[in-house]
Order: structure tokens, then C-alpha cells, then sequence
């Protein structure tokens, strides 16, 4: 039994996610969909090869070449993962993982670039500013993020992986800080600075009319409902 691939998937349910959710897709998503969809099947075209020694043929059908479609882009994500590797420094490294809740899930859902944005910003200033905190490390870091939009239920789920090395650069450019072995940054702290950034810049893209709401969303619209 062949393993289930996302094209499968994209296949069988497409076409009725796409129509209950028209009007929240992009062009491009859609033609992502189409892509990865097509991609190694008929539809594309492909050639013959066929052996000369036993007149064995086989068909190879065209790629995509797309580049959120899994199959055409293990590769480059095979060579991504070398580069991440080759930069490693010889010390510990944690993971941090900076996640929405349900509510701004929901939100981030019909404005998707506007909140991984966010995100991604928060999640940065929250690790940078603790980490230089005297009180806490006091040096500065370098940070790997990574954004995933789904979770293992492969439902709606935004959130970012954080790669750290267990140290950094001291605030004065002098000497490398190691942060106590088994302990990163503390989570209560971490958590309370991001959520206070993230809401804080989130209102911000909202008073300035950046946010779309539409369905049961549309009253979000309102500051005063949004800010509630």
C-alpha cells in the first residue's frame, strides 16, 4: 500500500474545501492547490524511458516544480537542512515554540500574511529582549524560525518553532554568555512579553486598517468589539 501524500489528500477533498471556503483563498493558493494537485500525473505530460536491455518502459511524468510542493521540493529542503546544520555552533541549543490561541487563530486565518507577520516580529523581540535582560542572560542571540500553520491534527493551528543556542554574544561584544545548562529563558517571562507585544501590535494593525473580516468575523471590524 502506497503511502498517502498531500495530492492525494488535495485530490479526494479539494474541491469541496475550496467551495465552502471561496472568498478566503487566494489566486495563488489556488493555483498552489492546482500545482501539487497535477504534479507527476498525466496532466502534466511526461516521457518514455524504456530499457535496451530487456524493452522494459516506464513513464516518468513532469514535475510541478512549484515550491510548496513536498515532492518537487525535498531536495531543496534536504539542502536547506545541511546549510542550518554547517551553521550549528558547539554548544546546547533549546527550542521555543510561540503559539496563537483559538481566537486570533481564527482572526490570522482570513488575514494570514498580516498575523504570521506578527508573529514572527513578537516571537523575535520577545526571545532578543529577554535573552539581553541583564536579570536574565545578557547577551545577544541568534534565532532559526520556522512557522507552521497547522497542527498535528492537520487543522488551523499558527505557530512558530524557535531554534536558540543556549548562549550568545554579551551585550558589550566582549565575551561569549552561556546560559545555565538545561535552562534556556524562563517560560512565565517569555510568555508574558510576547503576549503584551503581540496584542499590543496586533490592535495596532487593526486601528490602522489592515485586518479583512468577513462571515461570522465581520463584527470584529468594530474597535470596540476587535478590542473586547
Amino acid at each position: 500500500m502506497s503511502a498517502l501524500e498531500v495530492a492525494d489528500i488535495f485530490r479526494d477533498h479539494g474541491p469541496v474545501w475550496r467551495k465552502r471556503n471561496a472568498g478566503h483563498i487566494s489566486l495563488g493558493q489556488l493555483q498552489v492547490m492546482s500545482a501539487i494537485e497535477r504534479c507527476r500525473s498525466a496532466a502534466l505530460g511526461g516521457h518514455v524511458l524504456r530499457c535496451g536491455g530487456c524493452d522494459k518502459i516506464q513513464i516518468a511524468y513532469n514535475s510541478c516544480r512549484n515550491r510548496h510542493c513536498p515532492k518537487c521540493q525535498a531536495t531543496a529542503a534536504q539542502r536547506w537542512l545541511e546549510a542550518r546544520q554547517a551553521e550549528l555552533l558547539p554548544v546546547e541549543y533549546y527550542h521555543v515554540v510561540f503559539t496563537l490561541p483559538a481566537p486570533i487563530s481564527d482572526i490570522a486565518y482570513q488575514n494570514k500574511a498580516v498575523i504570521y507577520n506578527l508573529l514572527f516580529k513578537a516571537a523575535a523581540q520577545t526571545l532578543l529582549t529577554i535573552a539581553a535582560d541583564p536579570q536574565h542572560l545578557g547577551a545577544r542571540i541568534g534565532i532559526t524560525m520556522v512557522l507552521h500553520t497547522w497542527g498535528s491534527s492537520m487543522t488551523h493551528h499558527p505557530h512558530v518553532h524557535c531554534v536558540v543556542p543556549g548562549g550568545g554574544i554579551s551585550n558589550d561584544g566582549q565575551r561569549w554568555m552561556a546560559c545555565r545548562p538545561g535552562f534556556f529563558l524562563p517560560v512565565r517571562v517569555l510568555s508574558r512579553l510576547f503576549r503584551r507585544l503581540f496584542c499590543e501590535q496586533l490592535l495596532d494593525a487593526h486601528n490602522a486598517g489592515r485586518l479583512q473580516f468577513f462571515g461570522q468575523h465581520q463584527a470584529l471590524a468594530n474597535t470596540n468589539a476587535f478590542t473586547a
